[in-house]
This record gives C-alpha cells, sequence and structure tokens, in this order.
C-alpha cells in the first residue's frame, strides 16, 4: 500500500498537476492539504473517474484537507478532537479497509507566524490536541498513520539554511519541542527511518529562486505507529514534480506499507 501526502496549495491551480502526478505516482491513498476549497466546490468527479474516493474537509479560501482512497474508507471524521470553537479546516480522519487496515489522519497544522503571537499560540494549543488525539489512538493499539504538511523543520539537516529559520514559528524550540514529544509517544518519522542525512526537502518558496539554488525544507511528514512502522517498506520524496507545470511549492512524500 501506497500513502502519500501533498500539499496542493490549492485545488483550483492544480486542477491538472495533481492528476498528471496521481497517474504517474499510482499512490493508493493520499491526504492532500490547502485545498483551498468548500466541500462542494472541490472537483471530486474529476478524481473518482480516476477511480478514487473522495472525502473531503473543506473551507472557503483557506486551509482544507482532503483524503484520495482506491480502497474502501470507512468512519470518516472530521476535525481535530478538543477544539470546538476551531473553524480551520485542518484534520480529517478514516480507516482504509486493506487487508490489514490502517487509519489514516491527513493534517494541515498551522504554520504559526508571526511568533511569537497569538497565530504562534494556536499552533502550540493545536500541536497539543494532535499529542492528545495521538494518545487516544496509540491506546488503541493499531496501525495508524499520522500525514500531512506539519510547519514543523525538525533538525537542523532539514533546512538547506537552518540559519534563516532560527526566528520563524517552523523551527523555534518550542515548535520541535511539541513534534518530538510526539515522536518520544512512540511514532516514527517514516522518512527518516530509510533515509539519513541533509539535503532530503519537500517545499521550495516560490520566492528568491529557491528551488533553482535549492533552498528548501522538510516539513511534510508521515508519523507511524508500531504497528505501521513495523510494515514500512519504503518512503521517499517525489522531488522532480516542483520542476512540472503549475507546480504546487511542496512536492509529495509517500510511504510504502506492507499489505
Amino acid at each position: 500500500m501506497r500513502i502519500a501526502t501533498f500539499n496542493i496549495n490549492g485545488i483550483k491551480a492544480r486542477v491538472e498537476a495533481l492528476p498528471r502526478w496521481l497517474l504517474a505516482a499510482k499512490p493508493d491513498v493520499v491526504c492532500l492539504q490547502e485545498i483551498k476549497s468548500v466541500d462542494e466546490g472541490f472537483p471530486r468527479t474529476l478524481f473518482e473517474d480516476m477511480g478514487y474516493r473522495v472525502e473531503t474537509h473543506g473551507q472557503k479560501g483557506f486551509n482544507g484537507v482532503a483524503i484520495l482512497s482506491r480502497l474502501p474508507l470507512e468512519d470518516v471524521t472530521r476535525g481535530l478532537p478538543g477544539g470546538d470553537s476551531d473553524e480551520q479546516a485542518r484534520w480529517i480522519e478514516a480507516t482504509v479497509m486493506a487487508p490489514r487496515p490502517v487509519r489514516v489522519c491527513g493534517l494541515y497544522l498551522p504554520n504559526g507566524n508571526p511568533a511569537p503571537g497569538p497565530k504562534y499560540d494556536y499552533k502550540l494549543a493545536w500541536m497539543a490536541r494532535m499529542e492528545a488525539r495521538v494518545r487516544a489512538l496509540l491506546a488503541l493499539e493499531e496501525a495508524f498513520v499520522c500525514a500531512g504538511d506539519y510547519n514543523v523543520i525538525p533538525q537542523a539537516m532539514d533546512a538547506a539554511r537552518p540559519e534563516a529559520w532560527v526566528d520563524d514559528a517552523l523551527y523555534l524550540p518550542q515548535t520541535r519541542e511539541a513534534y518530538r514529544r510526539m515522536l518520544n509517544l512512540g511514532l516514527t518519522d517514516a522518512f527518516r527511518a530509510r533515509e539519513q542525512g541533509a539535503g532530503h526537502y519537500s517545499f521550495w518558496d516560490y520566492q528568491a529562486n529557491s528551488w533553482e539554488r535549492n533552498n528548501g525544507i522538510r516539513i511534510d511528514h508521515l508519523l507511524l505507529s508500531p504497528q505501521a512502522a513495523d510494515r514500512l517498506t519504503g518512503a521517499g520524496i517525489d522531488r522532480d514534480v516542483r520542476a512540472g507545470d503549475k507546480p504546487s511549492d511542496h512536492v509529495p512524500v509517500w510511504i510504502t506499507l506492507a499489505e
């Protein structure tokens, strides 16, 4: 089973690039972020015609997450628990009904800039809610994957120029500590379990020739429960998608799990 995460930065802008990648990569499950569309505006028929089931949690003009799956989905839920007044569409869950089912959580973690400030406070509070949800999922002792744009640079080697990010919400010590707390619960960073060293990025800003200069950061992650990590057979970043026509500023990151 191939599971991917892809921040598409707007479904209207990526209505050609996303299907092109799907046809080439053939993922079984994809968690999308920043669809920037209400549910009714998402072109679900386009992807259903490609063989995907479509579940969205949309928001007009901002945020928005979705799951596309070639396999049946059950128990779809929308919204991260613990925030009844939170109107931002950043979390969606579903169980992928494979021979050995896996719970997939698609997430778009808040950016948090400028920091300090209310947006950073929201980011840290959101991460605390996510930690609580992860704890609840771990208690079930089942396979699950938390896949998405975390807006977290975990380590210095995950940025081409880490010194440029020291005051940014993506790299502040409190951000990285909150991320590590989740890892320390027993989750596995799937990409780092398969690939070591610097130079692996999933995001390049549109500005300042960042792509051409390879001035990137790795902020798109798939964190696995122990039961999912036991099934991990591969992980990678589809870097070349960034060089395509009308690209997102992110590229897909994927894993493969044994059935």
